[in-house]
C-alpha cells in the first residue's frame, strides 16, 4: 500500500511539474532564436513521461515559398540515424546472431584497414564506437555524393591513413558504420533499410519516417536541405544516403522521434545496459566549471554521453547537405528535446538546453544569444577562404599548354578523376560522383580554382594543384578545399594516362 501511494506521489509531482512549465514561453523563444540565427525553418518536440508534451514548425519550408514546418514535416536527421544502426546490432546479438566481440573478418573477409593486425583485430563494437585509430571524417570523400555500394567504399578504407593507434583516442568515423550497416546486410541477408523499417519503424510506429528518397514524394510534407553561400540561404536538392544509410540515412519528423526517444527510454528498451555504456571517453576541463557541471564525456555504441547537472545525458547530432539535427534525452527524467531543421546554421543545441532547463527546474540562461555570439567568434576567426585569396599571385601563367594537364589520374581511396580540354577550358570529372564536376578557372603557377557545377553545403571555395617531376611531366594532382567535413587533400590522385 505505501509503495502505491508513493508512486502515485512520484507520478503527480512529476505531472505537476511538466505543467508548470510555461510551453508559451519556450514556443516564442524557440521563434525568436530561430529569426536571430536566420535558419530558414526548424521544428522542435519534448517528450516527458513517454508523453509529446510539445510539438511545432517555425520558420518556413523553403526560402522564397511560403510553407511553415509543422510537427509531422520531414527534414533529414544524418547521423541520428547511428543510433537505429547500433540497436539492430543490440537486437542481433540479443538474437544470437552474432556477439560484440565477434572480428568484423568474420562477416566481412575483404574488411582491411591500414595495418594487418588491426584489420584482424577490429570487433562489432569498434564499428560503433569511433576507436579504430581513423580521424574524424577520414574517408568521407569516398563516399560522399558516390554512386560506390558500400562494399566499394568499404574495400578502399584499407587506403586511409590513421590518426592515431588502434583504441587509443577518438575519430568520428562514418565509414565504419557504413561497414556496420554491412555486416547487418550480411547477417540478416536483408538491407539496412529493410532491417530498419522491419525492427524498429514498424514496432514504434513511425509510420512518416523513411530510408529512401523515392519515398518523399508519397509521404510529403517535406522540408527543403538549405545551404549559406554569401550570407543566403540557397535552396538544394536532396542527397541520396540510402547506400550509406547505416551512417545517417533516415528522413523524419520531430513526431516520430519523440516516439523514438520515448521507446529508448521506455522498459521495453534493449538499450540502457548496451549502447549506453561508456566505450570512448572524452577529455573534460575539470579545472574550470562548465556549463553544465559536466564531469563525463564520452560516446556509447552510436550515442553520445554525458552528465547534465548530475542527470545522465544521452545524445547525438546530425549533419545532412543542408539540414542540422539534435536528439536529447535525460532518461532518468524521461525527458527527450528533439530539434529538426533546413539549414547549416540552425539554433539547435540552443533550443535543447533551454528546454531541458525549463523542465529540469535548472538556470534559465539566454543559451542562443551566447551561443550565436560565440558562433559569430569562429568564423571570423576561420580565415581560411580568405588567406588563400590573399595569397594569390597576380599575372602568373600555367607552365604548360592547357592540353597537357588533360588525362585521367587516379585516388586509390576512391578511382578515377578525369581533367578535359573542353570549349577552351579544362573540366574534371570524378568518376563515382558526378555532382562534383567542375571547370578548373586559372589561379596561379600550375594551381586551378575549382568552380564547381553545383552548389555544396559544406563546401564552396577549392584549389587544385598539379605536381610536375624536374621535366615537366605531370605526374599527379594536390587538392585543397578548405572545410570541416569533406577531405578532398585524402584522394591524392597520380596520373594513369
Amino acid at each position: 500500500m505505501k509503495s502505491s501511494l508513493l508512486l502515485l506521489f512520484v507520478f503527480l509531482t512529476t505531472l505537476l511539474h511538466a505543467q508548470q512549465v510555461d510551453l508559451e514561453k519556450l514556443d516564442n523563444y524557440f521563434e525568436k532564436a530561430l529569426a536571430d540565427w536566420g535558419t530558414p525553418g526548424m521544428s522542435v518536440a519534448i517528450v516527458k513521461d513517454g508523453e509529446t508534451v510539445f510539438s511545432k514548425g517555425y520558420g518556413l519550408m523553403e526560402v522564397g515559398e511560403d510553407k511553415q514546418p509543422d510537427g509531422n514535416s520531414l527534414y533529414a536527421i544524418a547521423s541520428n540515424s547511428k543510433a537505429f544502426t547500433s540497436y539492430i546490432i543490440a537486437q542481433l546479438v540479443n538474437e544470437g546472431k552474432l556477439d560484440w566481440d565477434d572480428k568484423v573478418k568474420k562477416y566481412l573477409p575483404y574488411f582491411e584497414l591500414y595495418d594487418p593486425w588491426v584489420s584482424n583485430e577490429v570487433t562489432i563494437k569498434d564499428l560503433l564506437c569511433h576507436r579504430v585509430g581513423l580521424g574524424t571524417f577520414s574517408g568521407d570523400v569516398i563516399w560522399y555524393k558516390s554512386d560506390l555500394t558500400s562494399e566499394e567504399v568499404i574495400r578502399r578504407i584499407k587506403y586511409l591513413e590513421p590518426a592515431y593507434d588502434f583504441r587509443d583516442g577518438f575519430g568520428y568515423s562514418n565509414v565504419m558504420f557504413i561497414t556496420a550497416g554491412e555486416v547487418i546486410k550480411q547477417v540478416t541477408g536483408k538491407t539496412w533499410g529493410q532491417n530498419v523499417q522491419e525492427r524498429i519503424l514498424d514496432i514504434v510506429g513511425m509510420d512518416r519516417t523513411v530510408f529512401s528518397l523515392s519515398k518523399l514524394d508519397a509521404v510529403g510534407n517535406y522540408a527543403t536541405p538549405h545551404a549559406f553561400e554569401n550570407d543566403k540561404n540557397i535552396p538544394i536538392p536532396y542527397t541520396d544516403w540510402e547506400e550509406v544509410g547505416a551512417l545517417g540515412g533516415l528522413i523524419s519528423s520531430v513526431n516520430d522521434m519523440a516516439k523514438w526517444m520515448s521507446f529508448m527510454m521506455s522498459a521495453k528498451s534493449i538499450a540502457k545496459n548496451q549502447l549506453w555504456k561508456m566505450q570512448n571517453s572524452y577529455a573534460v576541463n575539470r579545472n574550470d566549471r562548465n556549463d553544465f557541471n559536466m564531469h563525463f564525456s564520452g560516446y556509447g555504441l552510436g550515442w553520445g554521453l554525458s552528465d547534465y547537472y548530475g542527470r545522465l545525458r544521452v545524445s547525438h547530432t546530425g549533419g545532412y547537405d543542408g539540414m542540422i539535427s539534435a536528439v536529447t534525452m535525460i532518461p532518468d527524467e524521461k525527458l527527450g528535446v528533439v530539434v529538426l531543421s533546413n539549414g547549416m546554421n540552425p539554433p539547435t543545441m540552443a533550443v535543447t538546453y533551454y528546454a531541458l532547463n525549463a523542465f529540469l527546474d535548472e538556470e534559465e540562461k539566454d543559451w542562443s544569444a551566447e551561443m550565436l555570439k560565440k558562433k559569430l567568434e569562429r568564423k571570423t576567426k576561420d580565415t581560411r577562404v580568405d588567406d588563400r585569396m590573399a595569397s594569390r599571385v597576380e599575372g602568373t601563367t600555367p607552365s604548360l599548354e592547357l592540353e597537357k594537364y588533360a588525362g585521367t589520374y587516379k585516388a586509390a581511396i576512391y578511382g578515377n578523376i578525369d581533367v578535359k580540354l573542353e570549349d577552351g577550358s579544362l573540366r574534371m570529372y570524378f568518376e563515382h560522383s558526378p555532382e562534383l564536376s567542375a571547370t578548373l578557372e586559372h589561379w596561379h603557377y600550375d594551381v586551378w580554382k575549382l568552380d564547381w557545377d553545383n552548389t555544396h553545403a559544406w563546401f564552396n571555395f577549392g584549389t587544385v594543384k598539379f605536381n610536375m617531376d624536374n621535366n615537366l611531366k605531370i605526374t599527379g594532382m594536390e587538392f585543397d578545399v578548405p572545410n570541416d567535413d569533406i577531405f578532398f587533400e585524402e584522394l591524392k590522385p597520380v596520373r594513369i594516362e
